[in-house]
């Protein structure tokens, strides 16, 4: 299991990658805007600019952070600063921590079925913390 930083810029992801870039000398090894998403949002988010990074990915060094813009749920930001993201090996993992995380905290995206995942769902644990819980398809 791999527990990985995922940054939600509020609409500045863009720009925070290209100070990373300068700054750091971060690599952008994935980008995704929210217009080019095979799938609409999920039902309850609201539409966000399709120019608007949806996912990214970028390496310091040999870390990998991943990035987004964000998006709202019922209007409001569905993570505030960092998310942390647990790539579970399978869909049976995915769910015992997804429910386990959300044991006295609040699903924001329940767990299930995605383009990009087979099971992928975002919650706030008990203690606020935003987790991301995803199945990674296996490269082709």
């Amino acid at each position: 299991m791999q527990v990985q930083p995922y940054l939600m810029f509020n609409g500045r992801c863009e720009e925070a990658l290209e100070f990373y870039k300068k700054t750091l000398g971060a690599q952008v090894t994935m980008l995704m805007r929210f217009s080019e998403s095979p799938e609409p949002p999920p039902p309850g988010c609201a539409p966000v600019d399709g120019q608007k990074i949806m996912h990214s990915a970028f390496t310091v060094g040999d870390s990998t952070v991943m990035a987004s813009d964000g998006m709202t749920v019922d209007g409001k930001p569905v993570f505030q600063g960092v998310s942390l993201s647990l790539i579970a090996k399978d869909e049976a993992e995915a769910r015992r921590l997804f429910d386990g995380l959300g044991n006295g905290g609040q699903v924001q995206m329940p767990l299930g079925k995605t383009f990009f995942s087979p099971a992928f769902g975002v919650l706030a644990d008990r203690f606020g913390v935003s987790w991301m819980v995803v199945v990674m398809h296996e490269a082709a």
